[in-house]
């Protein structure tokens, strides 16, 4: 989950996170590196599998030493994978000043006296000011038994708490392509974030740089199943 002191509760990034991660992962490839040429001198066998001739050249490499290299090269892309999946998880550090949330190296920090209300929206933690308007919205990567613990984190630091999640989630309304409500610029920001969803990690930031376009347009806008669901800000 994380660590709690009296000024501040950080969750994510936790002791065990990083045990898993750096633990598991690098001995998952040590592993696979150590049977590599075995795993290559069976599938190369196989007509069913692909790469053939990557595979019996791998497995023809009947050699200590090529055990050797196998084992490190898994081993290092274990490390490596570990430092990516940790860099894809939401650190959030919260004390009675600010919220801060750290993710794939960039920061976002929410002061204290902007925020009206915090709440979950599913997997999602929000934070809105006295205008309705979103401040922060970021994926929690915490299993459902700990993310019960969020709430109580955020009101030990004195923020205020919604249970019932979005106090405007009734004014959500699915965007439709030229929605006549919304002005032009507002429906070119969505029809861009449109398509956005299946562009990958350019896609990700795209979405959020354009969330943020919309904020400062008066509008709201989340996401489920790739579908786009909007409300004005008041």
């Amino acid at each position: 989950m994380g660590s709690t002191t009296a000024d501040r509760t950080v969750i994510g990034h936790s002791a065990t996170d990083k045990t898993v991660l750096f633990g598991g992962l690098p001995l998952v490839g040590l592993v696979l590196g150590f049977f590599l040429p075995r795993i290559a001198h069976w599938a190369s066998g196989r007509e069913w599998v692909p790469f053939h001739g990557p595979l019996k050249l791998i497995a023809a490499w009947d050699s200590w030493w090529v055990v050797v290299i196998c084992v490190v090269v898994g081993l290092v892309a274990g490390v490596l994978l570990a430092g990516m999946a940790l860099d894809d998880t939401l650190k959030m550090t919260i004390t009675g000043q600010s919220v801060e949330f750290l993710k794939n190296q960039k920061t976002v920090t929410v002061p204290r006296v902007k925020v009206a209300v915090a709440f979950l929206d599913g997997k999602e933690i929000v934070l809105q000011d006295a205008s309705s308007r979103e401040l922060a919205r970021e994926k929690h990567d915490q299993l459902k038994s700990e993310a019960k613990r969020i709430p109580a984190a955020f009101r030990a630091h004195g923020y205020p708490w919604s249970d019932s999640g979005d106090p405007h989630e009734s004014e959500f309304r699915r965007w439709v392509e030229g929605d006549p409500d919304l002005s032009p610029a507002a429906n070119a920001l969505l029809r861009a974030r449109s398509k956005a969803f299946d562009q990958g990690d350019k896609g990700k930031a795209d979405l959020r740089e354009l969330r943020s376009d919309l904020a400062n347009l008066g509008y709201s806008v989340k996401d489920k199943d790739k579908k786009q669901y909007w409300r004005a800000t008041s």
